[in-house]
Order: C-alpha cells, then structure tokens, then sequence
C-alpha cells in the first residue's frame, strides 16, 4: 500500500463559507501518533512552567526556642534544648522545599517535532478548521464568538497564527474556552488540551516549513 504524500482539507473564510481546498503534508499532518514522544513533550512543559518556590524553615529559622524549655536532668522525661526542634509540634522541618528546587526537563529537538506531529495529525482532518485569514476590524470579542459558531468551534479551541494583533488579541482574551497563540509558541501540551485546531492558511504553511 503506497503511503500517502498528502491529506486535502477545505479552506474556509471567517464566514464559513468554503473558499478552496489545499494540500497538507502526510509527514507532518498524517503521522502514526507516538504517545511516548508527546507524554514526553507535556511531561517537559509541564516542569519546566513550576516555579518551585515552595519553602519550608529549618531549626534555626524557626522564631522562638531560644530558652531550654526543662533543666537537664531530674524531670523524668527527654532531654531538651529547644521548642524547636523538628520533633517538636511549631518546630522546623528536616528535608523540606528550601526554595532552590529545579524541575528543569529537557526534550531533544527531533522527539519534540516528532511529538508536535503527532498532536498535529490527531486533529487532523476531523478536528481542524483551517481559515484563509483571521483578522478583525475591531477589538470586538462577539465577532470573534461568531466566527467560532459558523465554523463549529465552540468548544475548547486552539487558535494559531502568524501574528496576533492588537484587535484579536483583545478580541480572544475574554473568551475563556479559547487561546491564541503564534506558529513559534505551539506546544504539544496546547494541542493536546484544546478539541478543535483553528489555524489560518498562511500558519498552516509555516508549520508545515518548520516541521517536514
């Protein structure tokens, strides 16, 4: 069976409407899914957007403590010399967060485009709209809601462009089901989390460019 080159889509204006039809590549859009690579690839997002300021004081941070709290000998119970001490309730914490902790991941750069292929093609042809161009004369968030409507988007959406400018930036950002972002900030994490893929023409060919 001869593999396939490409996978025809419809091009749709902001209407609805159908204004053609365009060719994307199989090797990119019609991969063979690698759950590994894409687990791995959200797994590194997701480290690497912590920004591990947990902290805990330790003994000598703890205020208080200072006096011993019984004499040495002729109580009866455990020595002592501070209220304090990690087994002690109030007292610091042994082993805990200090505040230094790196969560940094790393994902080389051929497992990573091999993980944005694959989220690429699970929406591929079903859960992707590709438009020939998104743009807006004003900052009006209810245009931006009804073209989501005429193209069956109103679900969890990924919108990707070249650029965001001023009017679709203010006309996505009070739409809590929706995110824009550029080619250059796609992530697999992204993909993955939204059910339809909203991408002008003209992003769908500088995907194509970075990822054949």
């Amino acid at each position: 069976m001869a593999e396939k080159k490409s996978v025809s889509v419809k091009v749709l204006n902001m209407a609805g409407a159908e204004v053609k039809k365009i060719n994307l590549a199989a090797s990119v859009f019609a991969v063979e899914p690698h759950k590994q690579a894409m687990f791995n690839a959200v797994q590194v997002e997701q480290a690497n957007s912590r920004q591990a300021t947990a902290k805990t004081k330790v003994r000598h941070e703890v205020s208080g403590g200072g006096k011993k709290p019984w004499r040495q000998k002729g109580t009866g119970r455990a020595r002592a010399g501070s209220s304090r001490s990690p087994v002690w309730v109030g007292g610091g914490t042994v082993f805990g967060p200090v505040g230094t902790q790196n969560y940094t991941l790393s994902q080389n750069r051929k497992e990573h485009q091999l993980a944005l292929r694959s989220a690429l093609s699970l929406k591929t042809p079903d859960n992707l709209v590709v438009v020939d161009e998104i743009k807006f004369a004003d900052k009006k968030t209810k245009e931006f809601v009804k073209m989501l409507q005429v193209l069956k988007s109103e679900v969890k959406t990924l919108v990707v462009v070249e650029e965001i400018d001023e009017n679709l930036f203010a006309s996505v950002r009070n739409v809590a089901y929706a995110k824009v972002v550029t080619t250059d900030n796609v992530s697999v994490y992204d993909l993955l989390n939204a059910e339809k893929l909203v991408a002008s023409e003209s992003a769908i060919k500088k995907i194509e460019e970075a990822l054949k």
